[in-house]
């Protein structure tokens, strides 16, 4: 709570009315590797709070659309159409590709992280496997050439995964923006060039 408290991008969304500090993870690597530009179509997978989204909508502007999506409800993000639901269920996914109008996305971006169990081995499985879901969603809704941003936990599993990805894209960079917390074994997977035919395994 102390580390909470006193951590200085929490500091900052505060005073900017962001949603969460995530929202300067998001904020780096779209400004280092171009990932937000207005008039895009983005897809926020597991969006809430809505730190992403905000951030998302604030650089695709009113051209652009951002759909976001999550099992947790998310109170409204102006510019953003909220999808409540397991991106996973037919019925949700068909709500997502509705609010997206048919069309295809020019990024997909996903925060996920699953609810810690605490049992090390699990959480990894676990988050391994929202990662693979991401992708498998980002690689069916994309656009060609379109790109895709995912948080991985480093551990059993993230090399296999990354494998995967560089099948799909043509350009696969891992970073860690300045905002992630030096102790966390989070990095962000920035996925470029979906490559045509590609089906995620």
């Amino acid at each position: 709570m102390h580390e909470h408290v006193n951590d200085p991008y929490v500091r900052r969304a505060q005073a900017e009315g962001m949603r969460s500090r995530a929202a300067y993870k998001l904020q780096q690597l779209a400004e280092r590797d171009r990932l937000l530009k207005p008039g895009m179509t983005v897809v926020d997978l597991g969006a809430t709070p809505g730190g992403w989204s905000q951030v998302a909508a604030a650089a695709v502007g009113p051209a652009g659309r951002v759909v976001a999506v999550d099992l947790l409800e998310m109170a409204p993000v102006a510019g953003v159409s909220f999808v409540h639901g397991d991106f996973g269920d037919d019925a949700v996914l068909a709500e997502v590709e509705r609010a997206l109008g048919g069309q295809g996305a020019d990024l997909v971006l996903s925060d996920m992280a699953p609810n810690i169990s605490g049992v090390a081995g699990t959480d990894q499985a676990r988050s391994i496997g929202l990662a693979e879901l991401a992708l498998d969603f980002a690689v069916k809704h994309l656009k060609p050439r379109g790109n895709f941003l995912v948080k991985v936990f480093q551990g059993s599993g993230f090399e296999a995964l990354v494998a995967e990805i560089r099948r799909c894209f043509v350009q696969v960079v891992i970073r860690k923006p300045e905002a992630s917390r030096s102790r966390s074994s989070e990095v962000y997977v920035v996925a470029k060039g979906l490559k045509a035919g590609p089906k995620a395994g």
